[in-house]
């Protein structure tokens, strides 16, 4: 885990020593990537800082594990804790704001480190125990934010959704892992005197390190923008056919779904109905997700202007709202069980060439 294991003095056994670092300068790279991307939106800082310490972890393995520095032991620990709180907070940005002010949520999230480093001092023999319960509660708590599935991510831009929504799942996973190699470790310890726990954290924490660090990147994808409500509106109970009504009524008069940002949060506000009853409504009556509904209107659109005009693929992927030819791919095979050139062909449209699509 990314914990350090005091019983471990030997870096001899260690599999790869240069492979830390190797790792460290890929998410570098990842984090460079990520900042340029997000440069002129507003960035997810949670997910960002959280690649950060994901390199400052890898660094500061390479150097326990491959060069035997022991004076690391110290800060491990302690920047272990910082990882869940991190993912949990840019987690929170796609799924809602908080009402508490900036400092407290801090101060709230700065919890699990405070106490390991009192740990430190007091009770060093206690600190696996407590990261596997930091690792654990925290995981269960963006499984729990997960429920409703790519529906949570109320600031989430729809086209964003999903994907994101399965880099945050990659990521509780993550966590969980990295919790188990912690208490397999501590097994090893006692029943095996440490002969498989070197090789299993060397190994480990560097694959955890790698799936946060993609996960988060992944998940930063679908930032919220930056005119987002600073309360959740309270649900009220309604007709499910009254609320689609409404919701189907404004997309079809304001094309709606032509907004590349559209995101849940933005769809309640233009219709005047709570998030999470135009969620239920649609999830209960149709089957599917608010992100999956917007999608059928944006296929439905490019199903016409693919037969009508002789626009390209791509002239009409960005109309009808889509900004990567790999989702719009997908949302209309989901719909037409085709690609979008087939469906052109079959329709007898005015088509254009592949190449220039």
């Amino acid at each position: 885990m990314m914990a350090i294991h005091s019983p471990l003095r030997s870096y001899q056994a260690m599999l790869f020593i240069p492979l830390p670092f190797v790792v460290a300068l890929l998410l570098l790279i990842l984090f460079v990537t990520v900042l340029r991307r997000d440069e002129e939106a507003q960035p997810n800082l949670p997910f960002l800082a959280l690649i950060l310490l994901a390199v400052l972890q890898s660094l500061l393995s390479g150097l326990r594990w491959g060069y035997g520095v022991q004076a690391v032991g110290v800060i491990m620990p302690v920047t272990a804790a910082m990882v869940p709180p991190l993912a949990y907070a840019g987690v929170s940005r796609l799924v809602r704001t908080s009402r508490r002010p900036l400092p407290t949520r801090i101060a709230l999230h700065a919890v699990p480190a405070a106490v390991i480093l009192l740990l430190m001092v007091f009770r060093r023999d206690a600190i696996d125990l407590a990261l596997v319960l930091v690792f654990v509660g925290y995981a269960l708590a963006i499984l729990l934010l997960m429920r409703p599935g790519a529906d949570a991510l109320r600031l989430a831009p729809f086209e964003g959704a999903v994907p994101a929504y399965r880099a945050i799942i990659f990521a509780a996973v993550a966590l969980c892992l990295s919790a188990s190699v912690d208490i397999f470790v501590f097994f090893d310890f006692t029943w095996a005197h440490g002969e498989h726990a070197l090789t299993l954290i060397s190994v480990s924490n560097l694959a955890v390190l790698v799936i946060l660090g993609i996960a988060a990147a992944a998940a930063s994808r679908s930032r919220a923008p930056a005119e987002t409500m600073e309360a959740v509106l309270k649900s009220e109970t309604t007709e499910d056919k009254e609320t689609i009504a409404t919701v189907d009524a404004l997309m079809e008069a304001k094309k709606l779904y032509r907004d590349a940002n559209l995101n849940l949060d933005r769809l309640a506000r233009k219709a005047g109905i709570p998030a999470r009853q135009i969620s239920a409504a649609i999830n209960r009556a149709m089957d599917k997700n608010v992100s999956q509904y917007v999608n059928d209107y944006r296929i439905g659109e490019a199903c016409r202007l693919l037969a009508a005009t002789q626009k390209s693929v791509t002239e009409v992927m960005f109309e009808v709202g889509f900004q990567t030819k790999s989702n719009f791919n997908r949302e209309f095979r989901r719909v037409t069980d085709m690609t979008p050139l087939a469906w052109r062909e079959r329709k007898g449209g005015s088509g254009v060439s592949s190449a220039s699509s």
